[in-house]
């Protein structure tokens, strides 16, 4: 499996942790972040992780930034993406069971770098259960 990380400032430490958890568990990562603590535009790095899977060089991805929001906003006017702000495990299972969100958007701001790991494992971790999902989602 091969994951996409973008991330502005916010997110840069958030990014090197999953990056290094994600690589343990021998999961190729490919950074599409910055890797500054320096002011940066969110969308260059969202569009980024958008492009990864249109292009199929990662087959799922992760955004971060300060609220989640506006990255999952940008990667979202991509017609490929289903990315879902997720900020509890929970939200991460939901999004992929129900939803077969293909990226999730941490916001940096709002959660420890412990628990984001935890929801990126989670994420990874869920199937989508099709069914009545897949009727909703086809709406999308």
């Amino acid at each position: 499996m091969k994951i996409a990380i973008g991330n502005d400032h916010a997110g840069v430490d958030y990014k090197n942790a999953i990056i290094n958890a994600l690589q343990a568990e021998g999961i190729e990562v490919l950074n599409c972040g910055t890797n500054t603590n320096d002011s940066v535009d969110y969308p260059d790095f969202g569009h980024a992780v958008a492009k990864a899977l249109e292009k199929g060089e990662a087959e799922l991805g992760i955004v971060i930034c300060g609220s989640g929001n506006g990255i999952a906003m940008t990667v979202n006017k991509h017609p490929q993406a289903r990315c879902a702000v997720c900020w509890t495990k929970e939200l991460a299972a939901l999004a992929r069971a129900h939803n077969n969100a293909n990226v999730i958007s941490i916001p940096a701001r709002f959660t420890a770098i412990e628990q984001a790991v935890e929801i990126v494992r989670t994420f990874l971790a869920t199937d989508f259960e099709g069914g009545r999902h897949e009727r909703r989602v086809q709406k999308i």
